[in-house]
């Protein structure tokens, strides 16, 4: 067991929604970056942080804008790890997701990259351009490693795969709640609510929404299904408007997630 699913764990214990959000690695710089994930800290159950990619083919506008100013900056895969080992250094136990494409896994080197998730203390990996029919060379690599587990994702297009995909599962599942790209302003799918629920019958991990949420009354028709949900493009977009303050970062975390909890009651 490992930091997310501790923190999912006590957060089943006292019937509480998981609050999560993501944030671009070297947006607008690294110790920037550092001081919006440490000022979460206590607060958001789990951070998403995004590996910039030229090509973020599950991102939209957004992220994908976040991505191209962090590369610019001189953002990268290596210098995200020297940010996890400085956070955990100086006693960060939030607990950490890289969100990334797989073809910075590759460039890196699998065994390697799984490797140096273990140093500095990645504590779970998304990557939206891996279906689970092509996952075998990095859950092997993976495997045996209890620090560092791959979160699988959903989408309403899933359907019969959903119990293929959420076999041996592991922290949560995060389910993509509409169609296209990040950053869609709560334009859900038709059928989300049968389709969470569906997903919500058959897995036996915590349940997350993401795509298009801003605001936890964005997800309240999903209340009872979900254990909890996910901002992405929105957070960025809040970080922008607040000139990526660490007190903006604290603040809407700590509005969201008791909004969140007063939405579950």
């Amino acid at each position: 067991m490992n930091r997310i699913e501790r923190q999912l764990d006590k957060l089943k214990l006292n019937n509480e929604k998981a609050f999560i959000t993501y944030i671009t690695a070297g947006l607008p710089d690294m110790n920037s970056t550092k001081k919006i994930i440490k000022a979460q800290e206590g607060i958001t159950d789990v951070i998403e942080i995004g590996i910039p990619f030229s090509d973020p083919t599950a991102d939209g506008p957004v992220i994908q804008q976040a991505s191209y100013e962090a590369i610019l900056n001189g953002a990268s895969l290596r210098k995200t790890f020297d940010l996890m080992t400085g956070l955990r250094q100086e006693g960060c136990e939030q607990a950490i997701v890289f969100m990334m494409y797989y073809n910075t896994i590759l460039n890196y080197g699998v065994d390697e990259f799984v490797k140096k998730c273990r140093e500095t203390g990645v504590d779970g990996l998304i990557v939206p351009d891996l279906p689970v029919e092509e996952q075998d060379v990095l859950k092997n690599a993976l495997r045996g490693n209890d620090e560092t587990i791959l979160i699988e994702l959903v989408s309403p297009i899933s359907k019969d795969r959903i119990p293929e995909i959420l076999k041996g599962a592991r922290g949560f599942v995060y389910c993509v709640s509409s169609m296209g790209v990040t950053g869609q302003a709560a334009d859900f799918h038709k059928e989300v609510v049968s389709y969470l629920s569906r997903v919500k019958e058959l897995s036996e991990i915590p349940v997350m929404m993401g795509f298009g949420i801003r605001e936890a009354s964005d997800v309240a028709p999903m209340k009872d299904i979900i254990d909890g949900c996910i901002v992405g493009s929105h957070f960025i977009n809040i970080m922008r408007e607040n000139d990526f303050k660490p007190e903006a970062a604290r603040e809407y975390a700590k509005r969201f997630k008791n909004e969140l909890n007063t939405e579950a009651k």
